[in-house]
């Protein structure tokens, strides 16, 4: 006797299914529909309908609900998701007793990341505080996959922070702020799409250093400026010098340069209310008085 087996698909899972008796068989296995609504749902709902008649008109007070335009409502009945997804803005009809909604504000929310205690790259504890802007964009994910969106995404954003910065050095994050904050809002981004929210904007608020660094960094940057000034001072003397000696071979080609240099500079001296002026003399006409051996170690 030959034994032939067939693996049988059911209609909605996979159930394997054996059949040794020597003939090919089907067999069908109806599994529960999860979405289908029970006799004890349907009796509630009754009973729901039966009491807005009774109370009628004053059941239409809670029955018809209004939310704003900024707002979406998810609604419940019994503990299920009500089909057509969230209602608004406007207004919208439920049950009472059996349906409950809960609304979610679409607006872009603002929140200030607390001080984080970060250690950078380079083994530099730094507090920063940043503030991150994000908004709703699926009321049905927010609401179903998430307890709460809100308090989810700020520790998200307290972790996500100290992860960026832990990754730089002390200079890139005083420099490069923006890349870092592009860098978190990125990654914030992913992590919350599944729920339903989008990140729109994460800025770096303060960055807090200690006092000591503090202090080291502006030696480090006041000796810096010193060392720029003084090689700027060195290189203001070299032109001046420069400029000296060409003037002074102009000088020797007209000797009545020389004079009119020398009696601008009595113009200027004289010009200042002094009590004592300087009077240059030329050595050269000195020679003629003194003997030459004494004064030949004078500057001519």
């Amino acid at each position: 006797m030959r034994t032939e087996v067939r693996r049988i698909n059911t209609r909605r899972d996979n159930v394997p299914s054996y059949c040794d008796t020597g003939t090919s068989c089907a067999i069908t296995i109806q599994m529960p529909n999860p979405e289908a609504v029970g006799c004890v749902e349907r009796f509630a709902t009754f009973l729901s309908f039966l009491l807005v008649i009774i109370t009628f008109p004053f059941s239409l007070f809670e029955c018809f609900k209004v939310v704003q335009e900024f707002e979406r409502a998810v609604i419940f009945r019994l503990g299920r998701l009500r089909k057509g997804g969230a209602r608004g803005p406007g207004l919208f009809f439920v049950l009472p007793c059996i349906d409950t909604y809960r609304k979610v504000d679409l607006r872009t929310v603002s929140f200030d990341v607390p001080p984080q205690e970060v250690l950078t790259r380079d083994s530099v504890t730094v507090a920063v505080d940043a503030v991150v802007y994000y908004r709703i964009k699926e009321p049905l994910n927010a609401v179903v996959r998430v307890a709460d969106y809100s308090a989810s995404t700020r520790l998200l954003a307290a972790t996500t922070l100290r992860n960026v910065l832990g990754m730089r050095d002390l200079a890139q994050l005083l420099s490069d702020r923006e890349a870092i904050s592009h860098m978190m809002q990125a990654n914030l981004d992913e992590a919350t799409d599944p729920w339903g929210v989008e990140v729109e904007r994460v800025e770096i608020k303060d960055v807090r250093l200690p006092v000591q660094l503090q202090r080291a960094m502006a030696a480090e940057a006041e000796a810096d400026r010193e060392a720029r000034a003084k090689v700027i001072a060195a290189e203001g003397e070299i032109k001046a010098s420069k400029a000296l000696k060409e003037a002074s071979l102009v000088m020797i080609d007209n000797p009545m340069a020389l004079q009119l240099r020398y009696l601008q500079s009595l113009n200027t001296i004289s010009a200042e209310k002094n009590s004592t002026i300087i009077f240059p003399f030329p050595m050269d006409f000195l020679k003629t008085f003194l003997p030459g051996p004494s004064m030949s170690h004078l500057p001519v």
